[in-house]
């Protein structure tokens, strides 16, 4: 029953992130933000790592660093999806390998 409500679309509910956040960007400032964004999350993760291995470091990283980690996740998914509607020109670094089967 619940199915039936569920949309085919390309977005998806995000409780971080604003949808129309990046409607305005270029494409240039859309890059800018990208590496941005790629380079905090991995921050985050590698924060979280480190907290993974010190006992009681789990919870201390989940506290600290995973609402902002999950965040910027939907901030980066929403700002591909934008990328790729606007059509703009994408670094190598950022297409994905897969193949479409």
């Amino acid at each position: 029953m619940l199915a039936a409500c569920s949309t085919g679309s390309d977005t998806s509910f995000s409780i971080f992130v604003d949808p129309a956040k990046y409607d305005y960007y270029t494409c240039q400032q859309l890059a800018a933000d990208l590496k941005g964004l790629v380079k905090r999350r991995q921050e985050l993760k590698s924060l979280m790592d480190r907290a993974d291995q010190s006992t009681g470091g789990a919870a201390v990283g989940f506290l600290a660093y995973k609402a902002d980690y999950v965040a910027t996740g939907e901030d980066l998914d929403l700002l591909q999806s934008t990328v790729r509607s606007k059509k703009c020109d994408q670094d190598e670094t950022w297409r994905s390998s897969a193949a479409i089967r």
